[in-house]
């Protein structure tokens, strides 16, 4: 088994961006997806090669990934106004 995930992007600069996102916390954490990059799309798979299935960490990078990827500021609690664009969508 794996955890698989998608992500809709609203164009090629948006994916690079999130794709770099991802790299970024997978590489902190030194635990990595799969990924597969598309115009406006980008796909996540997570599952440890040597334990054959999903583990804690998966999990927990998983939820890292959706974290950084959804993240908005929250009207009316941040000084951030954030994007009117479409961005990234699961």
């Amino acid at each position: 088994g794996a955890i698989l995930r998608e992500y809709a992007t609203d164009g090629w600069p948006t994916t690079l961006m999130l794709v770099n996102a991802i790299g970024f916390v997978a590489e902190a954490a030194d635990h990595h997806p799969d990924l597969a990059v598309s115009w406006g799309k980008v796909q996540v798979k997570l599952w440890t090669h040597s334990a054959g299935g999903v583990t804690a960490s998966d999990v927990e990078l998983a939820q890292l990934i959706e974290r950084t990827a959804l993240w908005r500021p929250q009207a009316g609690s941040s000084a951030l106004r954030g994007t009117t664009k479409k961005f990234v969508g699961s």
